[in-house]
């Protein structure tokens, strides 16, 4: 016997999920209370949990019971390959995570400090002033000019058509009916006359060629392509062409838009609230960047950007007074974990005030996943909003054009209504223009 559950018909379970996830997990919450069932025809089940100790059973259960990279790979796979760490479990998944942990380890965060600095720059330069804009794809193209450095070594300049290709395919894959086919047991890519599937394989085509370019052509520099193709397994053994591609593919993919997005709600965010940004400027003109974390965290809070965490049950899994059968989706719901009032109190305010002095809880702050399976880009991605926030913060001034954004649904993820839009109202030269 499964969780209670609304009873509508699997296909409008799957709709209303597609276009007001929100509303719908909120509404199933009051309900049901903090463990219920979705249903979803070609897939099966889904338990969605917001119990904080509940969530902590499933991030200790055995990896070989529940299932991570089974249960990203519905929606995921298509996208991204079967060899992605978001994607794979067992055995695999921990190869491929040693292999790539060198590269996101936090010590290395200083050597992109310069290059993320250097990019947010020169994109703040060209912003307009005194007229509305979107800020979203502006934060889209620092975070893939940022990774694309990071990962190739190289400017956007020497990689633009791979740039434009990954341009293209994120805006087509932002609709988010395109999560329709997965949840029903399909593959969105079979379709062939799709422009996404063509854009896939030029994409791929140019990765490959990268690859196949950097193996003939090795070079001493320390980006994350090099390291990946330098690194070895306990037996020695290196990454294929295609492990590397559907990795390269994860990171550029999902390590930039996901950033991108959180950067556009957290101005979203402090534009709504300008005593928070008040203060905000004032911490960071003494070098105290405390708040700045603060600010950070509590937008990830009251606006992740993901809503739920996947995981497939692979064996029989007891979870409180439910046992789980084979199939079974079970899903920590980010977004539910982090509005509960008995860990936020006042949980809908936007309070950064909240972190001073205070370290997440891994079972109901969850942005970055939990367990075994944290997001092994948390450090980079934290670290690049802290770099991207205090840059624009400390140059620009701001207003909302049309008042605080509404959640939509861009994709897999949660997103600002109007990609925040704003007025840009002063831009100060960059330091080094002033000391020339």
């Amino acid at each position: 016997m499964l969780p209670p559950g609304p009873r509508a018909p699997g296909l409008i379970q799957i709709a209303e999920w597609i276009v007001r996830p929100i509303e719908l997990l909120e509404r199933c919450q009051r309900r049901f209370g903090d463990v219920f069932t979705f249903r979803a025809p070609g897939v099966g089940a889904f338990v969605i949990v917001a119990d904080p100790g509940l969530i902590k059973e499933v991030f200790a259960a055995d990896p070989d019971v529940l299932l991570a990279g089974a249960g990203n790979a519905t929606l995921l796979e298509p996208m991204l390959g079967r060899h992605s760490l978001l994607t794979l479990d067992g055995a695999e998944h921990l190869r491929q995570r040693r292999l790539l942990l060198p590269a996101f380890r936090g010590e290395r965060m200083q050597e992109y400090a310069t290059v993320m600095r250097e990019i947010a720059d020169a994109s703040l330069d060209t912003w307009p002033l005194d007229r509305p804009f979107a800020l979203h794809p502006m934060m889209q193209s620092i975070t893939l000019d940022v990774i694309l450095r990071t990962v190739f070594g190289v400017g956007a300049a020497e990689c633009a058509d791979l740039r434009r290709g990954l341009v293209e395919l994120l805006e087509i894959a932002s609709n988010p009916w395109l999560l329709f086919p997965g949840m029903v047991g399909l593959d969105p890519f079979r379709v062939p006359w799709l422009r996404i599937t063509k854009l896939k394989r030029q994409v791929d085509d140019a990765l490959y060629k990268m690859i196949a370019d950097r193996r003939r052509r090795p070079t001493d520099t320390s980006d994350v392509l090099t390291m990946m193709l330098a690194a070895r397994d306990d037996a020695g053994g290196a990454m294929t062409d295609v492990e590397v591609r559907d990795e390269l593919v994860t990171l550029l993919l999902a390590g930039h838009e996901t950033t991108a997005t959180s950067l556009a709600w957290t101005f979203d965010r402090l534009l709504a609230h300008p005593p928070v940004l008040a203060k905000l400027r004032e911490e960071l003109a003494v070098g105290r960047d405390e708040y700045l974390d603060a600010v950070i965290r509590e937008t990830l809070r009251v606006r992740p950007i993901i809503p739920l965490i996947g995981r497939h049950v692979a064996r029989p899994f007891q979870l409180g007074s439910w046992t789980l059968p084979v199939g079974t989706r079970v899903s920590p719901s980010i977004y539910l974990a982090a509005r509960r009032a008995d860990a936020y109190p006042d949980p809908e305010r936007f309070v950064p005030e909240r972190w001073l002095g205070v370290k997440p809880d891994p079972f109901t702050w969850l942005p970055f996943g939990g367990g075994i399976r944290r997001c092994i880009g948390m450090a980079f991605a934290l670290f690049e909003m802290r770099t991207v926030v205090q840059q624009v913060v400390t140059r620009c001034d701001m207003r909302l054009a049309d008042g605080p954004a509404r959640v939509v649904r861009r994709g897999i993820t949660l997103a600002p209504s109007g990609g925040t839009r704003v007025v840009l109202t002063r831009r100060a030269t960059r330091p080094s223009s002033r000391a020339a």
